[in-house]
């Protein structure tokens, strides 16, 4: 039997498909769709009631991750979102109040928090569990852009211009070359169960981006259908996320889909397999 290989990166090169950034409004479809993935949510594994902290994508509120909060309730977490109000870039307050947070829900509690991401909300939990890995269980990004090459950032040239508009004038190489993005521009991974799901037809985020280097005891790449809009309300991203968060603690596997999400999943995919190993040789 072949030992796994490491995690790679998907092999995609440069921006997102122009065909798929001009869609991206399919998002709404996804949404409306989504009651007609009731059965594959109701199929999802229960929780054990541990923590969990929900970490909006760029320009985005708490709001949007109301479908995410109500689904993980449901199956029983203890679900908070960050109360930082909309997500307005890479801001200094921002970074240093997310590590407090993820302390205070570990220390109320007595129990290891989860983060859960969408876009720069992954960024958002990768930098807050940095420097609080003993009170963090799981990260699970949502097309989030968790890897830096040296060309950089490879969004859309409108995405770009929202950032520098809204967060920094030098867009986001401005937080990229700081200190504590350092891990990312080198590749190192926390030592922490890490799922990053992605799509292929991402308009906003590459997938060279929204997937990661890393240690298959430890890290995954879940490919997943849809937009980058609506990641937050798409079923099968849903059930993903309950089945990532179901583990026992300290009993992390790669994801292996079952029952109706395999199928679903194999479907809309066109592999029932996680990314999580390349071959080896």
């Amino acid at each position: 039997m072949p030992r796994p290989g490491p995690v790679v990166r998907n092999a995609h090169a440069g921006p997102p498909g122009l065909l798929h950034s001009l869609i991206e409004g399919r998002a709404l479809l996804e949404a409306a769709l989504l009651p007609a993935s009731l059965p594959l949510l109701m199929q999802a594994p229960q929780g054990d009631g541990h923590p969990v902290l929900l970490l909006p994508g760029f320009m985005a509120g708490e709001s949007t991750l109301v479908a995410l909060k109500l689904f993980l309730q449901n199956k029983g977490y203890d679900v908070h979102t960050w109360g930082l109000g909309r997500n307005v870039g890479f801001r200094s307050k921002h970074a240093n109040a997310l590590p407090q947070k993820i302390r205070y829900l570990h220390h109320i509690t007595g129990r290891k928090v989860s983060l859960v991401g969408w876009s720069l909300g992954g960024v958002f939990a990768l930098y807050g569990a940095e420097s609080t890995l003993d009170c963090v269980r799981s990260i699970v990004t949502l097309g989030s852009p968790v890897s830096i090459d040296a060309v950089g950032n490879q969004s859309p040239r409108t995405v770009k211009a929202l950032y520098r508009l809204v967060a920094h004038r030098q867009g986001a190489s401005a937080h990229t070359m700081q200190p504590r993005a350092k891990a990312m521009r080198e590749r190192r991974r926390l030592a922490l169960p890490t799922s990053c799901l992605y799509s292929l037809t991402d308009g906003v985020v590459p997938p060279q981006e929204a997937t990661i280097d890393g240690d298959p005891a430890l890290h995954e790449n879940i490919q997943v259908p849809g937009s980058h809009i609506g990641l937050g309300f798409n079923g099968i991203v849903l059930a993903i996320v309950a089945d990532r968060l179901a583990q026992a603690e300290g009993a992390w596997k790669p994801f292996a889909p079952k029952g109706l999400l395999r199928q679903v999943w194999g479907v809309t995919v066109g592999s029932p397999r996680s990314e999580t190993l390349a071959p080896s040789a």
